[in-house]
């Protein structure tokens, strides 16, 4: 016994750090303090569960008739008129004998086209014809009542409408919901069950008067991510005052509309239990009769139930089968080819605005929401959280979270790191499978991150030693960054890892020109050493702005600011280094001269954007550094300086944040690997300095840019002559009165935006 006491009673305190972790975890569970990323985090697992055990099978019972891009483009903007809408419900109910129909559509406008809604509109009718002109209104007082037909058609017809619900300060109520499926007295009036609602938007009284109907909401409280999870079955509808009593009650979804009558299933009714703790009967389930037995739907205490997704949607999906509505309407579909199907319609087109957030698909079509729903209450194949699920996670993690405070401390590292992988795969792998083969959707956020995270604080309790850590941080970044940063990270070392992550820096690359001549009339050794002489040079410069240096590629040396130490006035810290830079060349060209070498000179790229830095590379070979398309964008503007006769080029990104620089407007460029245009800019000092004659000078090379991208080009031609005249040396003026010799003998397209496109790097 004093074998186990006395290592425990040593390691105590590293043992108390250890249950830090657990204890948070706990509080978690038992709900005493509830921690929204751990509850974030069960989402993403649920959601990777799911899609891990998706059927992915085709459903042949559910059919869904899509308002696609190709429908819309045959039949025109929607909405449709009611007649075509009657049209497609004959030829899907009477020639295709769909056995129900249900609309994922609103109706709760009369049809603009129709003669029926004429008395709302002949004022804009007559507005668009003239005074004492009824020519449009005698049109629509002779036109068909489209919403009489549709209404014909949907009489006597399995078919179920749909509506929506919504909670406003000021109740509203937009034609006729149907009647309630369930009294208010089905629940107790103690508590509230299901979401309650005050305003809706239904069908008009014309169709709500032969057709049934349920409320297309899938959403009652969205999760901070927004994603569809969960839809409710039933919800309770609170008409204002003064409102028909009579339409309060439960309503019905769409999906349990439509299979209550695929089926035969009776209305549903609440299956009610006592719970520990509860303030009154928490809801269990739904429950509906059916010929086969009763069906219990387990749902939350708001009557949702969790959506089991068959894949993952859409019309390549793979879940059901998707048919457009225009070969519906124009009868390609052979007679009775959905005989016996459930039928939705419903809109996938992008703009019709009918896609969700689920956890298979960021653009989820909500018409297959309903189709899923209806497919799970068919197969009852269902995915619901258990009451006891709390009760698990406590329970699992108060045995976990002792067996790690214990046996990480008095085990070694590799034992230890075995026994908390061993505590993290046990539980997930038993909440797999009770999701796999039980739908139950059990927590485990809270248990991984606590076997993560005491893992870690052991450890690191066990194993960290402050000025050892230090030391390795220098190590590590001291050949990157300057000296100075080294010494401000070391200061709070924690802070500093070399994980890769995304963040918003400026990258700078520099290319020599003209190191081919000079690497022509230099030995190798006296080149070598002249390298590292503007190398070293140039890297002061770096260090001294607080540059972190990326790497030396042959004549080119690339540098990033603002990481790892974080920098706000990155971007100004890059374009002060550049200038420098250029000026340092021009003094190592001075020295030139007098040896009689040819001048040397530099091209730099700059571009501001977020872009990934970290420790990346091979097994075999890694360095710190950044990646992403702003570097690219960074690589490739360091190419055109030479084009233009300028030793800086920097995007737009990086000058909107160095408003105390003086910029000149380069031009609008299209460089290799990019379709967006990208405005140029090189720096001409510090604004607050700039001489009368400078600031003169880039208010006419605005004025010849203006008049240039308005195509306004005797005007440019004669502004840039007057501005040549003063500047002959300038490469830039030059390239510019070439390309108006050139507009001159072939002027640009209609379509020309005024940006030139460079296909080499």
């Amino acid at each position: 016994m004093q074998r186990l006491t006395r290592p425990l009673r040593r390691h105590g305190l590293r043992i108390a750090v250890t249950l830090l972790p657990v204890l948070l975890a706990l509080a978690h569970a038992a709900g005493v303090v509830r921690l929204p990323f751990l509850d974030r985090f069960d989402a993403l697992i649920y959601d990777a569960r799911l899609r891990a055990t998706m059927p992915g099978t085709l459903d042949p019972r559910i059919v869904i008739v899509d308002i696609d891009d190709a429908s819309l483009q045959e039949v025109g903007q929607w909405p449709w008129s009611r007649d075509r809408l009657a049209r497609l419900t004959g030829e899907l109910v009477d020639r295709q004998r769909a056995s129900v129909l249900g609309f994922d559509v609103m109706f709760a406008e009369p049809d603009r086209h129709s003669g029926a809604a004429s008395p709302r509109v002949p004022s804009a009718e007559r507005s668009a014809a003239g005074p004492g002109d009824g020519a449009a209104t005698g049109r629509l007082a002779t036109a068909p009542d489209h919403d009489a037909a549709f209404a014909r058609s949907l009489a006597g017809r399995n078919v179920v409408l749909g509506f929506y619900f919504t909670q406003s300060a000021q109740p509203r109520a937009r034609g006729s919901l149907p009647p309630p499926v369930l009294p208010p007295a089905a629940f107790p009036s103690a508590r509230r069950y299901a979401t309650a609602w005050n305003s809706y938007g239904a069908s008009i009284p014309a169709l709500a008067a032969v057709a049934p109907a349920g409320f297309l909401n899938v959403l009652i409280d969205p999760d901070a991510d927004g994603v569809v999870r969960s839809v409710p079955l039933i919800a309770r509808y609170e008409p204002a005052e003064g409102a028909d009593p009579a339409s309060a009650g439960y309503y019905e979804s769409l999906s349990l509309a439509v299979f209550r009558r695929a089926t035969g299933a009776s209305a549903p009714y609440p299956r009610l239990a006592e719970a520990p703790g509860a303030a009154g009967p928490v809801l269990e389930a739904l429950v509906m009769g059916r010929a086969d037995g009763p069906l219990a739907v387990p749902v939350d205490q708001q009557a949702a139930a969790l959506v089991a997704f068959r894949g993952p949607g859409g019309v390549r999906g793979g879940s059901f089968r998707y048919i457009p509505a225009i070969d519906v309407l124009d009868g390609r579909l052979a007679p009775g080819e959905l005989a016996g199907k459930i039928v939705l319609v419903g809109a996938s087109a992008p703009g019709l605005q009918d896609l969700r957030a689920t956890p298979v698909s960021a653009t989820y079509p909500g018409v297959e929401v309903h189709a899923n729903v209806i497919s799970g209450l068919l197969d009852r194949r269902f995915l619901a959280v258990p009451d006891y699920a709390a009760g698990y996670d406590f329970t699992v993690i108060l045995l976990l979270g002792g067996i790690l405070a214990i046996g990480l401390s008095l085990l070694g590292p590799v034992r230890a790191a075995l026994l908390a992988l061993a505590c993290m795969l046990v539980p997930v792998g038993t909440n797999h499978l009770l999701f796999q083969h039980h739908g139950l959707v059990m927590p485990q956020a809270a248990c991984v991150l606590m076997v993560a995270a005491a893992f870690v604080l052991n450890m690191g309790w066990g194993y960290f030693v402050e000025a050892r850590t230090r030391r390795g941080l220098a190590r590590l970044f001291g050949t990157y960054v300057p000296p100075q940063l080294v010494s401000e990270m070391v200061l709070d070392p924690h802070r500093y890892t070399m994980r890769a992550e995304s963040k918003e820096l400026t990258v700078m690359f520099c290319d020599m020109r003209g190191f081919t001549r000079l690497s022509e009339q230099m030995a190798p050794a006296a080149l070598q050493a002249f390298l590292n002489e503007v190398f070293s040079r140039l890297t002061d410069i770096i260090n001294q702005h607080r540059g972190t240096v990326d790497k030396y590629m042959g004549d080119c040396v690339m540098a990033f600011w603002g990481a790892p130490v974080d920098t706000p006035e990155h971007a100004s810290l890059a374009v002060r280094a550049a200038m420098e830079m250029s000026a340092a060349v021009d003094d190592i060209n001075a020295t030139h001269r007098l040896r009689g070498l040819p001048a040397l000179s530099v091209g730099i790229g700059l571009n501001t954007g977020t872009m990934s830095v970290g420790d990346m590379g091979s097994t075999h070979r890694r360095s710190y550094t950044v990646i992403g398309d702003a570097v690219n964008l960074a690589a490739r503007l360091e190419g055109l300086g030479e084009h233009y006769g300028i030793d800086i080029v920097a995007s737009e990104a990086t000058r909107h944040q160095c408003d105390a620089f003086l910029w000149q407007e380069v031009d609008r460029v299209r460089v290799k690997g990019k379709q967006q245009e990208v405005t140029i800019f090189t720096p001409c000092g510090l604004r607050a300095s700039a001489p009368r004659q400078r600031l003169e000078e880039l208010a006419q090379w605005q004025a010849v840019l203006d008049a240039y991208r308005a195509r306004r080009w005797h005007a440019t031609e004669a502004l840039l002559d007057a501005l040549r005249g003063g500047h002959e040396e300038k490469v830039l003026y030059r390239v510019y009165a070439q390309r108006l010799a050139s507009i001159r003998l072939q002027p640009p397209d209609t379509d020309w935006d005024g940006a030139v496109q460079f296909e080499r790097k």
